[in-house]
């Protein structure tokens, strides 16, 4: 590319340059990987018009219907299940830290796509819990009353290759679904399965990895994503 960085080795130049080749070479694959997503023939219709516990543009306290999560001229959803269950003492850092980042660009997606954050905690909980991390964005929504997360691996029984759910528990999933409205109604297009596929050795599933800057970000530093650090509620 004719880059020459201040003080560089030629061997640094030599290696770089191989890297630049990698890094094409995924980038073209990641596209690739996108047009075949895009073809994906219709999925299955949604199993009911699911009712969520929400709040109004005034701030009030509403149920929601799945089929009014689309507003006029979207026909897409995409609906994050978030790990942060009546059960839990607090919420998921590693959901919580995703959630920071996509807060963020909630703006921005809302200009093309319906976005919505699911969890199973009563609405005030999961509020709560949105006003302490000063999230102002994302529409945050309770399943509490709903088989939602069930019947879209936001949760399981079974567990997967990386999450080990004890025999008999059921374990909330982050799970990611996007859906699509149009004259047969909604249906199902993808959902993040990857989480539930075996992970390579030492790895975790990373079925959100290309949306999730944290990780992604680390991947540029010389000690990459290490090996024992997690992200926390608080650095205090």
């Amino acid at each position: 590319m004719g880059i020459s960085f201040p003080g560089e080795s030629p061997q640094y130049r030599s290696a770089r340059d191989r890297l630049l080749e990698r890094e094409i070479e995924l980038r073209r694959a990641a596209e690739e990987l996108a047009a075949e997503r895009r073809k994906l023939p219709p999925g299955g219709p949604i199993v009911q018009d699911y009712r969520f516990k929400g709040l109004s543009a005034d701030g009030l306290p509403i149920d929601v219907r799945m089929s009014e999560l689309f507003d006029t001229g979207k026909d897409s959803l995409a609906i994050y299940s978030f790990m942060y269950g009546p059960e839990r003492e607090r919420a998921c850092p590693m959901c919580t830290a995703f959630l920071d980042s996509l807060d963020g660009a909630a703006e921005h997606i809302g200009q093309r796509v319906n976005l919505a954050v699911v969890a199973q905690s009563p609405l005030p909980r999961i509020l709560a819990h949105a006003q302490d991390r000063g999230w102002r964005r994302l529409r945050l929504l309770s399943t509490a009353g709903n088989s939602y997360n069930r019947d879209y691996f936001g949760e399981t029984a079974t567990g997967s290759s990386f999450f080990k759910v004890p025999k008999g528990e059921v374990w909330e999933m982050p799970m990611l679904n996007v859906f699509r409205c149009d004259g047969d109604g909604i249906r199902h297009f993808w959902g993040s399965e990857l989480l539930y596929a075996p992970p390579e050795p030492a790895q975790d599933p990373r079925h959100n990895g290309s949306l999730d800057i944290l990780w992604n970000f680390f991947d540029l530093t010389p000690d990459g994503r290490g090996t024992d650090w997690r992200p926390r509620l608080s650095y205090a």
